[in-house]
C-alpha cells in the first residue's frame, strides 16, 4: 500500500502520536514505518516499528492492552501522524494509562515530579 504524501525520516520512520478519541488524552508517541501504517490501516489495531528492536510489533499483542483505531490524521507537513483509538487497558509498559503521567516542575527549574491526581 503506498502512501506517497507522508514524509518519513533518513530512517524510513514517521513520529506518531497516540489520542483517546473520546477524551484527547495523549496516551502515547511512538515510530511507525510505511508497513507499519499499512498494517495499522488494514487490520485497525495500532502497528509501531520498534528501533531498539529493529522489529514490528502490535500495541497489546503481549499485554493484551489493545488500541482500536478509530481514525488516522496527518499533520500539514505530512511529517507526523495523530492516530485517534479506543484504548483497551492502559497505554504505557508502565502500567500507567498514558505514557505522559510525569511533569517536569517549572518552579524547581525541571526537576521532575510525579503528577498528582489534583494536578
Amino acid at each position: 500500500m503506498a502512501l506517497p504524501e507522508l514524509k518519513y525520516d533518513e530512517k524510513g520512520l514517521i513520529p506518531t502520536v497516540v489520542q483517546q478519541h473520546d477524551t484527547g488524552e495523549v496516551l502515547m508517541v511512538a515510530w511507525m514505518n510505511e508497513t507499519a501504517v499499512a498494517k495499522t490501516l488494514e487490520t485497525g489495531k495500532t502497528w509501531f516499528w520498534s528501533r531498539s528492536r529493529q522489529q514490528y510489533w502490535m500495541k497489546g499483542e503481549t499485554s493484551g492492552n489493545t488500541q482500536d483505531v478509530l481514525q488516522v490524521l496527518y499533520d500539514c507537513d505530512a511529517d507526523t501522524l495523530l492516530v485517534k483509538v479506543d484504548q483497551k487497558g492502559v497505554a504505557c509498559h508502565t502500567g500507567e494509562r498514558s505514557c505522559f503521567y510525569r511533569e517536569l516542575d517549572l518552579a524547581a527549574g525541571g526537576d521532575a515530579e510525579q503528577a498528582s491526581d489534583d494536578s
